[in-house]
């Protein structure tokens, strides 16, 4: 749903999902429910299911109404990378809130760090430079400029929790 209309959106979600198996360590039994919501964290900008304009919102009711996903995947594709702060943006908070549930922190973590270390492109990179090329990408005046200004506070220091976790966590031999 991605690769041909957006190939960009679909090399970066590809790259989202290769972070993800990086969590391994971490997430135990929910490596894969993390990564599987890292592929998909983006359907929502599909053209042939984007409704309201709001990709997390929109993916998450793709996923539900026409995928019928698992519960836990949906939550994380719809609240991911901070979207609560978005939606309130666009006036869609109340939609976001009262149709999906808030999935666990650890969780919400590790989707904001495997998004906010990928490029557009699908590489490796550090939240202070994706941040600035998301806010560089729309322009000063752009909603999501002033969002992921709002947001990269909570942003850096998600992405410091799994860092810290990471660390802390033994690596297999």
């Amino acid at each position: 749903m991605l690769a041909d209309p957006l190939p960009r959106r679909w090399a970066h979600s590809q790259g989202v999902a290769r972070k993800a198996r990086t969590l391994a360590p971490i997430l135990g039994d929910n490596a894969e429910l993390m990564e599987a919501s890292a592929i998909l964290h983006d359907v929502g900008y599909s053209p042939s299911i984007a409704s309201t304009g709001f990709h997390p919102l929109d993916g998450a009711r793709f996923l539900r109404d026409q995928e019928h996903a698992d519960e836990r995947l949906i939550r994380i594709v719809a609240h991911h990378s901070c979207a609560l702060l978005e939606a309130d943006l666009r006036g869609l908070r109340h939609e976001l809130e009262t149709e999906f549930a808030l999935e666990s922190p650890d969780l919400v973590d590790a989707m904001i760090y495997c998004d906010m270390t990928t490029t557009p492109h699908g590489e490796p990179t550090d939240v202070d430079q994706r941040l600035t090329e998301i806010a560089s990408r729309y322009g000063p005046e752009h909603l999501v400029t002033a969002f992921i200004q709002q947001a990269g506070p909570e942003i850096r220091a998600a992405a410091e929790r799994v860092l810290e976790r990471l660390e802390s966590t033994p690596q297999p031999m």
